[in-house]
């Protein structure tokens, strides 16, 4: 339950940067306000993980985790390819957000 509101934040924060991407330069309205609305709500929830979660690891989670989502997103939706160095990247930021959950005595466990 701890965690709740980072997950929540993190998938607001993808939701919010699809939609900058949908936006074309925040010149389509809908996308624009939805980009908006969901970056309020990814910061209110990352808050209120904060009460809980130490900074540095909340951020590093967030950050490695929406990177790995936005990825996959763009992917999937934008039919944006990822070449195997990108791929590669995105397998040490995981296995770097791995590592720091399981190991570090800097996370709330």
């Amino acid at each position: 339950m701890k965690y709740l509101y980072l997950a929540i934040a993190i998938v607001l924060e993808v939701i919010g940067t699809s939609f900058m991407q949908a936006s074309d330069g925040f010149s389509k309205l809908v996308p624009t306000l939805i980009t908006i609305i969901a970056y309020v709500a990814c910061f209110y929830f990352f808050s209120q993980s904060l009460k809980v979660v130490p900074l540095g690891i909340a951020y590093a989670i967030w950050g490695g985790l929406g990177i790995v989502l936005t990825a996959l997103i763009s992917v999937i939706v934008f039919k944006q390819t990822l070449d195997w160095p990108a791929i590669i990247g995105i397998a040490l930021i995981v296995a770097g957000v791995f590592v720091m959950n399981v190991f570090s005595k800097s996370t709330v466990h």
